[in-house]
């Protein structure tokens, strides 16, 4: 039985391609979608992909993904650093989750350099591009093996 692999983004992520193209390169958040199915592919792992501008709906998908996903892939944007909810959410599930960032946060803002996230985390991509969600679907597969 083929596992599945919530992929959750953030606030401002559906503007991946045209937002700071500089900061977060010219690919966009379908470009990713693809890149993930299709390592999923090679790992046995089916890929669940969302992004919500809402903390409230990020909050939910987490809650669905604990009967759902064997794992949980996010780069929750802007509530990285301001979001208990979303850390509060993370500590339910069960599996292992990976954190990514596309930018490097520790090299920008000092208000960047926290992360609620990372207290769940099992794992933390930052500073790949898209690539590192990429590198967090065969880290995933590591960790469910």
């Amino acid at each position: 039985m083929t596992q599945s692999i919530t992929i959750l983004n953030g606030p401002n992520l559906n503007l991946l391609g045209k937002r700071e193209p500089a900061i977060y390169g010219s690919e966009t958040l379908d470009d990713v979608a693809a890149a993930c199915r299709a390592v999923g592919e090679t790992l046995g792992l089916a890929v669940d992909l969302r992004q919500s501008n809402w903390e409230g709906q990020i909050v939910d998908w987490i809650h669905d993904a604990r009967d759902a996903a064997a794992g949980i892939i996010i780069n929750p944007g802007a509530l990285t650093h301001t979001s208990i909810a979303v850390l509060d959410a993370l500590n339910t599930f069960k599996g292992p989750v990976i954190e990514v960032h596309v930018s490097q946060i520790h090299k920008r803002e000092a208000f960047r350099h926290t992360s609620y996230v990372s207290l769940r985390a099992d794992a933390v991509m930052a500073g790949f591009g898209v690539h590192g969600y990429a590198l967090a679907m065969r880290h995933m597969g590591l960790l469910l093996d």
